[in-house]
């Protein structure tokens, strides 16, 4: 079942991404905190739903246990937000997902996993094609600067600190993913159920923080409801944590790079409805993904 919530989580971010970046507002400096309060709240509303549905007795101090990871987490997710004020989602998206290969990078390294041909081979191509994917990003963001016959959106130009963002929470993010795959998986120090209910209040923590900061002390104006865009984008956010946290108690080394393939839906779905062009060499690379999506689900019926 693993890959089939794997393949879940990256369906529901890669369309939570889109409606981030709709979301995003280069002239409003405090959007990307409104993203956390808006995402926040709707995990809070979940996580008190999933307790009350199931039955669930949940002990305060899994929340101090699991921090390390929702900090993490919370903070690369953050960086991310700012960072899409000022950049194209299909190239924030690739940079930041490449935070599934530090984590199965990390995971080898620091304990021993006997994996298979397959697997090896699934895990190298689907990290191929979104390291790829960022390259060609990146490539065709310096062309588009170096013409100055195109006049190019404020909230797209990309200078040294907004690139710095995604790469952030790409190191970020992966140390996340790793600190849960230890606390999920290589030494189950938490339950799914926990970790997912820990990791949703404290999120609404941090947004009942955030909207305190927001309205009392910045004095912003802020109706949650009206923010359709941020709306959409937390219900899928909250969705893929929800499949994500059992994902990565199976198999998580694997695991790992498959859910940051979620960027190859958040390019496609971003030409679609933001009117970014594709080229062929984008194209191949999102096969090359799905190819590598393909041998990964061989390797979990085998």
């Amino acid at each position: 079942m693993w890959f089939l919530f794997a393949l879940l989580t990256a369906f529901a971010w890669g369309g939570a991404d889109l409606f981030y970046k709709k979301g995003s507002n280069p002239q409003d400096r405090f959007s990307h905190i409104k993203i956390v309060i808006t995402v926040g709240f709707v995990m809070g509303i979940h996580a008190t739903a999933y307790l009350l549905i199931k039955g669930i007795v949940f002990d305060p101090t899994d929340l101090v246990r699991y921090l390390p990871v929702s900090a993490l987490y919370i903070l690369s997710m953050t960086i991310g937000y700012i960072g899409l004020r000022y950049m194209e989602l299909s190239i924030a998206s690739p940079v930041q997902n490449c935070s599934g290969a530090v984590t199965a990078i990390l995971l080898f390294l620091f304990f021993k996993h006997d994996l298979g041909i397959v697997e090896i081979l699934g895990v190298t191509v689907v990290t191929f094609g979104v390291i790829g994917i960022a390259i060609l990003e990146k490539r065709a963001e310096r062309e588009t600067l170096s013409d100055h016959s195109t006049h190019i959106d404020q909230k797209y130009q990309i200078g040294f600190m907004a690139i710095t963002f995604p790469i952030l929470y790409c190191f970020i993010d992966g140390l996340g993913t790793f600190a849960d795959a230890i606390y999920l998986d290589e030494l189950s120090l938490i339950g799914e159920d926990a970790a997912l209910i820990a990791y949703e209040f404290t999120f609404f923590i941090c947004a009942l923080a955030a909207f305190v900061y927001l309205r009392v002390i910045r004095k912003q104006p802020f109706r949650i409801f009206q923010e359709r865009a941020k709306g959409y984008a937390a219900l899928l956010e909250t969705t893929g944590q929800f499949f994500y946290v059992f994902a990565m108690s199976s198999n998580a080394i694997i695991t790992a790079p498959l859910i940051a393939s979620y960027s190859m839906f958040s390019v496609i779905l971003s030409r679609i409805f933001l009117q970014e062009r594709l080229n062929k060499k984008q194209y191949a690379l999102i096969v090359v993904v799905i190819v590598g999506i393909a041998l990964l689900g061989l390797a979990d019926a085998l």
